[in-house]
């Protein structure tokens, strides 16, 4: 049996795609794949294979230690991509950015989560043959339609009528998952109810601090921030959205959207070329602010729209389950295994 180490701190930061992801592919390989590998966690014993999910300063000193066997870097984010999501001093940021990519550097192989960062990586000075893409993925145990007595009823412990067109939004309150856009879009559309779940994950170095806080405290009257929610409360919160709206400007592969797609809700997006690669033609979209309201505005006024991409969401999340991920992890280990037996990295 294949011995995975993961070394990981995803969990010391609520509500982040990136402890999602961890989550998710724990649970993946403790269940589909438990007869084939052995998985620990935070471990400094011997390993096969180490997959290091965060970039700790003390992953990048046991990096060096011959009993990491292969070593494996999971890339949720560039430099680039850090850029409105948290503020740092110039030379702060400078260093980090620099120890970032050295870091991906010490690895034998990463794994992307979205294929456009490949061409990014080898800029950097990364070979592109121990680049691999794999996206993210939820599950469907987890994240699900739930029935309508149920949406029924939780519309009424929020006190929304069931006739109100409800617009949901999720990720850390910042600049660049477009929050400012979030709001807008609710002051222009007094009639509908929106809900953004997600607070301050970095704190008070979170990007724009001052304002999001001000708006956090004194919203249009009918956008609601819920702060910081456990996944089964945002199950719920997704399955009362009429449309899940994510303005980001940036993003790898939020999961945020894999969610609002297992759970069949129809998603409006930003037009970003980075979604290109990875969920085409799943997804209303708009290039700007203008167009996301006309988006938004035509699907509240046409069920045709909704149902269209209701069913475009269930396609998406059957694309991106967790049995078809399995395959893809146990593939990639297997091989990486034996990689690392040829190389005599792995004794």
């Amino acid at each position: 049996m294949i011995r995975i180490n993961m070394f990981s701190q995803a969990a010391s930061v609520k509500a982040q795609g990136v402890g999602s992801a961890y989550t998710e592919l724990i649970r993946l390989l403790r269940t589909h794949l438990v007869d084939k590998f052995y998985v620990t966690n935070n471990k400094y014993g011997k390993s096969d294979l180490t997959h290091y999910h965060t970039v700790n300063p003390t992953y990048f000193a046991n990096s060096f230690s011959p009993a990491r066997g292969r070593k494996i870097g999971y890339v949720h984010f560039l430099p680039e991509t850090l850029e409105g999501s948290v503020k740092l001093p110039s030379l702060a940021k400078n260093i980090f950015y620099k120890y970032v990519i050295d870091f991906y550097k010490r690895m034998d192989e990463i794994v992307v989560v979205n294929p456009i960062f490949i061409d990014k990586l080898v800029k950097y000075g990364i070979k592109r043959e121990n680049v691999k893409y794999i996206p993210n993925f939820v599950s469907k145990n987890e994240f699900y339609s739930e029935s309508q007595e149920k949406k029924n009823s939780f519309r009424h412990q929020l006190g929304i009528p069931l006739n109100k067109f409800v617009v949901f939004g999720d990720g850390q309150v910042q600049a660049r998952k477009g929050v400012d856009d979030f709001a807008k879009l609710a002051e222009a559309n007094p009639e509908m109810q929106f809900i953004w779940a997600g607070g301050f994950s970095f704190g008070k170095i979170t990007d724009g601090y001052d304002h999001f806080k001000k708006l956090v405290e004194n919203p249009p009257h009918n956008l609601k921030f819920t702060g910081i929610i456990d996944r089964q409360k945002l199950v719920d919160y997704l399955n009362i959205a009429d449309l899940f709206v994510l303005p980001s400007y940036d993003e790898l592969f939020p999961v945020s959207v894999l969610e609002a797609f297992s759970c069949g809700t129809p998603v409006l997006l930003r037009d970003l070329d980075l979604y290109q690669a990875i969920i085409s033609g799943y997804y209303l979209k708009g290039s700007n602010f203008t167009e996301m309201n006309q988006q938004l505005q035509a699907a509240a006024h046409d069920t045709a729209i909704l149902n269209k991409y209701s069913k475009l969401s269930d396609e998406a999340s059957e694309k991106y389950s967790e049995d078809n991920l399995a395959h893809i992890w146990d593939d990639f280990y297997h091989e990486q295994y034996e990689i690392g037996r040829e190389l005599g990295q792995i004794r």
